[in-house]
């Protein structure tokens, strides 16, 4: 067994397309439409699908806005420097929630930025 992706539904398509491309770099891997049901879905990563897990974006056609709840927690990515990725972030639109920094009683560097429909995402510094 592996993970597949992580479903995040969003209340505009293109601009979390944007985000995850242009904002932190991923690439958009695949997209399609299924009119029957009113949705959309589109996939994102860092590599091929069979390569590794990715994020599926899913548009529900009727809805632009969703209550993200208090159970879910955040995605997590692993970068070079977090101070870097977080400022190259802040440059290109992102919203940064918790600058780069250690983490509460430890002393791995993370930051956590926030994409267009408010989900968190943890940058962690890689482990040298």
């Amino acid at each position: 067994m592996r993970i597949l992706h992580t479903m995040l539904r969003v209340g505009d398509l293109q601009r979390s397309i944007d985000f995850y491309t242009n904002v932190l770099g991923m690439k958009l891997l695949r997209q399609k439409e299924y009119p029957e049901g009113e949705f959309t879905l589109a996939f994102v990563g860092y590599q091929p699908e069979e390569d590794g897990a990715v994020i599926e974006l899913t548009y529900n056609w009727d809805t632009d806005k969703y209550n993200l709840g208090d159970g879910y927690g955040h995605i997590a990515l692993e970068v070079d420097d977090v101070y870097q990725a977080t400022d190259e972030i802040r440059q290109r639109g992102g919203n940064i929630l918790r600058d780069a920094g250690p983490m509460n009683a430890g002393t791995t560097i993370i930051a956590f930025v926030e994409d267009p429909d408010g989900y968190p995402i943890e940058l962690i510094g890689k482990k040298s």
